[in-house]
């Protein structure tokens, strides 16, 4: 049971972390590309399309299984610390940065009526956003990097794999 729990909580962290370094490396260069309405219009279709099962089941999932694959992991050195750690990292930088810093942003970017705005407004709203936006972003990455790095040490340190 704990093999199994172990396996899929490293599964839902690698998607996590695989989801925000390929955003990061990848869709945030092809978005600075665009002018500062496709931007915004871009950012605002993206953060409403991943308010979806899928991204729920492994972004809250991770943040549940990892904690409990710690819990029930807890005699089994050093895989607990390994564990722990990982957990600290992905709901501290991982899901806290999120809960803390990149929704806010969202839901202030879906309240901006771009249609609506003179193209200095839009401009101003770009500049307040994206950089920021992308730092959180890069902390979200580095931090769910380093918790799927110390998932797989705790499986390879595992008695049971």
């Amino acid at each position: 049971m704990a093999t199994v729990l172990l396996i899929i909580t490293v599964v839902l962290t690698a998607l996590i972390a695989g989801l925000f370094y390929a955003y990061s490396c990848s869709v945030v260069l092809g978005l600075g590309k665009l002018s500062d309405a496709e931007y915004l219009k871009a950012m605002q279709s993206i953060n409403r399309e991943i308010l979806n099962p899928i991204f729920f089941i492994s972004f809250m999932g991770t943040a549940i299984l990892l904690p409990v694959s710690t819990f029930f992991l807890r005699g089994e050195q050093p895989v607990f610390i390994f564990l722990l750690l990982a957990t600290l990292a992905y709901l501290i930088g991982v899901f806290g940065v999120t809960v803390a810093g990149n929704v806010p942003m969202n839901d202030q970017l879906n309240q901006f009526d771009i249609s609506a705005s003179t193209a200095e407004a839009v401009k101003q709203m770009r500049d307040n956003f994206e950089n920021r936006w992308n730092f959180l972003n890069n902390i979200r990455t580095v931090f769910s990097v380093i918790s799927i790095t110390l998932a797989v040490c705790a499986c390879i340190w595992h008695k049971e794999l």
